[in-house]
């Protein structure tokens, strides 16, 4: 038992005392508790679990100290005491935890004051000490836990002002300070806080303005102020246009309610118990009526401000005029790019009350939630963008301890089947291959829909390939034939290693993403039918991007293996020219052709190709297996087994053939090809011979050793037929 890595014995009916024999258990990484009935004391044993990752006691009947022995579990990165009994003050020495990521002691009775101590924590991201007993004021020193995006210290007795260096949390998504003895102004330092998205304050002693810096805030969801003694007007929240929830009753607010922008979906409940308050909507006596006071002071000063005002609209309106002849003069208005899609849809979210969940499909993400990607994207913020697709934007996140992730973002729509879409990704994410791109997890919200995937360091094929001449890099030969083997296994192992099989709908350069040492991964299978857009310049009619489309499948609208065949041929072909398959109206499989049936083909050959390969044979080759891979007749196309094979006899050629299975690869490439299934031996021969006005012929492709390689390539082809 000592070696038990995980003990997991939550939401069962267990009582009684937790034994403390359980500090033996050394070599535990997880221990779940939480939702029983357990009583008595947490063991000051439970210190010496020293690799326990998660401890979770939360949801019992545990009462006395928190033991300060917790402060020896330096690898841990949870700790949930959550909805217990305890007392007294919080153990300084826990922020020795220096890798603790969420710390949950909301609901028991601790008292005493926040340890400043806890600035140590610097991993740590979920603070919740929420219902309990605390007092003191809050120590300037959680200023310092700079990764934070959960700081929740609601219903205490925190008393003193808010520190201005709050604003310093950066990453900071929700801060609840609500139903405490907090006192003095809100700090215009709030403006800081650019990822926030839900603030309250609700239930204080607060006095003063509600800072301008707070109506700059583009992400906040959530502001709740009221039950203080907050003054001044609210018209510089306008501006918070994601702004769905605002309650500021029974303050000492007053001014005009305005109805503008974010203003028309808030209820007048929001604003009730501010008297000086007026709106049309709030049938507030103030609004209707001034008192004699105010009516006095306005009539004394309405006549000296009569004229003043009538020049003033004289000149008002001279500029309305302007302005509206230069709106209405007919003119071109440039066509703005639609960014929306680029940010949370935080509205939605919040208008549903659904909080976003994190689904994690591999260990790689197993320890982080939706708020951790959240904070370390803020937000999905554009600077984190590292690629645009049809049907997503791509952000980076680094995860801490762990590998990078790519976040790919669905433009805003759900699919039509989010279930069977749902039922999709489940099943994507079972599939591992060396070739394939990993789908780590998912999010599907009114907030986003989010596919969490491995990070490629070097992008995708499309980039090395077609970048700008001053970023382009170099592909030598050998990295080329290399890219095309892994691409066709990770294709092959989709159509005949997975059970139901796998049509990827849209193979292209743009969807083989590269690591760090240049190996093909092939991104974007089993979704491309459920992320089908409508038109645009990239995509038709029918699933694929321009250029690749098998023309059998544009014309029947029927779909199978051999469509992916086509598009990874002209992949292929790509690969060799470096030219784009669509490109000023030129098409780079006709021009291939073109050039074959004039025995040319050898000059539309990438330099960087020429410089590094030292066998132009292979070239050769390669050229035609992509041309028999993009042949018209789905029938007449290999299997992506078979052109693995071929890929992988170039990639790590074996010996020449005897001769008996060089006499014996001839005999058969001589003998007419079956009618029921291609003989792609044969087909190479045409296509050496130059026999047809589509074959490709090489004329210095004569010699011994080009001749044995080219049948040895025949007999790959015809024992994968076998």
């Amino acid at each position: 038992m000592q070696a038990l890595a995980v003990l997991d014995l939550s939401f069962n009916e267990l009582s009684g005392p937790i034994p403390s024999i359980l500090g033996n258990l050394t070599y535990t990484e997880k221990l779940y508790l939480q939702g029983n009935r357990l009583t008595g004391l947490i063991p000051p044993e439970l210190g010496n679990m020293s690799t326990l990752h998660y401890l979770e006691l939360n949801d019992n009947l545990l009462t006395g100290f928190i033991p300060p022995d917790l402060g020896k579990l330096t690898e841990l990165f949870e700790l949930n005491l959550a909805n217990n009994n305890l007392i007294g003050p919080i153990p300084e020495n826990l922020s020795s935890c220096a890798n603790l990521v969420s710390f949950n002691a909301y609901g028991n009775k601790l008292n005493g004051t926040i340890p400043r101590s806890f600035h140590k924590l610097e991993s740590l991201t979920y603070l919740n000490l929420s219902s309990n007993h605390l007092s003191g004021a809050l120590p300037i020193e959680v200023a310092r836990m700079r990764n934070l995006d959960t700081l929740d210290l609601s219903c205490n007795m925190i008393t003193g002002s808010i520190p201005s260096a709050i604003g310093k949390l950066e990453h900071l998504l929700r801060l609840n300070l609500s139903k405490n003895n907090v006192a003095g102004h809100i700090p215009a330092e709030f403006g800081n806080l650019r990822s926030i998205m839900e603030i309250d304050l609700s239930y204080n002693h607060l006095s003063g303005l509600i800072p301008q810096e707070v109506g700059m805030l583009q992400n906040l969801i959530l502001l709740k102020l009221e039950s203080n003694n907050i003054t001044g007007d609210v018209s510089s929240l306008i501006y918070c246009l994601s702004l769905n929830i605002l309650n500021v009753p029974y303050n000492h607010l007053y001014g005009t309610v305005p109805t503008d922008n974010n203003f028309s979906r808030f209820s007048p409940d929001s604003f009730l118990g501010n008297p000086g308050l007026c709106g049309y909507w709030l049938h507030s006596a103030s609004c209707t009526q001034l008192s004699n006071a105010e009516q006095m002071k306005r009539s004394s000063s309405a006549k000296a401000s009569m004229f003043a005002a009538i020049g003033v609209g004289a000149v008002l309106l001279v500029i309305m005029l302007v302005i509206l002849v230069v709106i209405c003069w007919p003119h071109n208005s440039p066509v703005l790019k639609d960014v929306s899609v680029n940010k949370p849809d935080n509205l939605a979210s919040a208008s549903n009350n659904i909080h976003p969940k994190l689904v994690i499909l591999h260990m790689n993400m197993a320890l982080y939630v939706y708020d951790d990607i959240m904070r370390m994207t803020e937000n999905l913020s554009e600077k984190y963008i590292i690629g645009y697709g049809a049907s997503s934007t791509v952000y980076r996140c680094d995860l801490k301890n762990c590998k990078p992730i790519a976040i790919k973002k669905l433009y805003a729509h759900y699919p039509q089947s989010l279930k069977e879409f749902e039922t999709e990704l489940e099943t994507v994410g079972s599939i591992k291959h060396r070739n394939l791109v990993s789908l780590q997890g998912y999010s599907l919200s009114p907030s986003g829909n989010l596919l969490f995937y491995d990070y490629m360091e070097n992008g995708s094929l499309w980039d090395i390939l077609h970048a700008a001449s001053s970023k382009k890099k170099k592909l030598d030969w050998e990295a080329r034939l290399k890219i095309a083997l892994g691409a066709a296994q990770g294709l092959a192992y989709l159509h005949h290693e997975c059970s139901p099989r796998i049509i990827h709908r849209d193979v292209k350069s743009k969807n083989i993403l590269l690591d760090k040492d240049y190996e093909a991964h092939l991104a974007d299978f089993g979704i491309a039918k459920s992320l089908c857009v409508s038109k645009t310049h990239t995509s038709t009619y029918v699933m694929g991007t321009i250029g690749y489309i098998d023309p059998e499948y544009a014309r029947t609208s029927r779909i199978n293996e051999k469509s992916d065949v086509y598009s990874y041929g002209i992949v292929l072909l790509e690969l060799l020219t470096g030219k784009k398959p669509v490109d000023d109206e030129c098409n780079l499989h006709h021009l291939i052709l073109s050039k074959a049936a004039e025995n040319t083909v050898m000059e539309t050959v990438d330099q960087d190709i020429t410089d590094t390969c030292k066998d132009l044979g292979e070239v050769k080759k390669v050229f035609q297996l992509a041309l028999l891979c993009s042949k018209r007749q789905p029938s007449d196309r290999p299997t992506m087994h078979e052109v693995a094979r071929v890929l992988d006899s170039l990639v790590c050629p074996a010996g020449p053939p005897p001769k008996q299975a060089q006499a014996q690869a001839q005999a058969q490439a001589s003998e007419k090809p079956s009618t029921t299934a291609p003989s792609y031996v044969s087909e190479y021969v045409g296509l050496r011979g130059g026999g047809g006005g589509s074959a490709l012929s090489c004329t210095n492709s004569s010699s011994a050793s080009d001749a044995e390689l080219f049948m040895k390539f025949g007999e790959v082809i015809s024992r994968s037929t076998e």
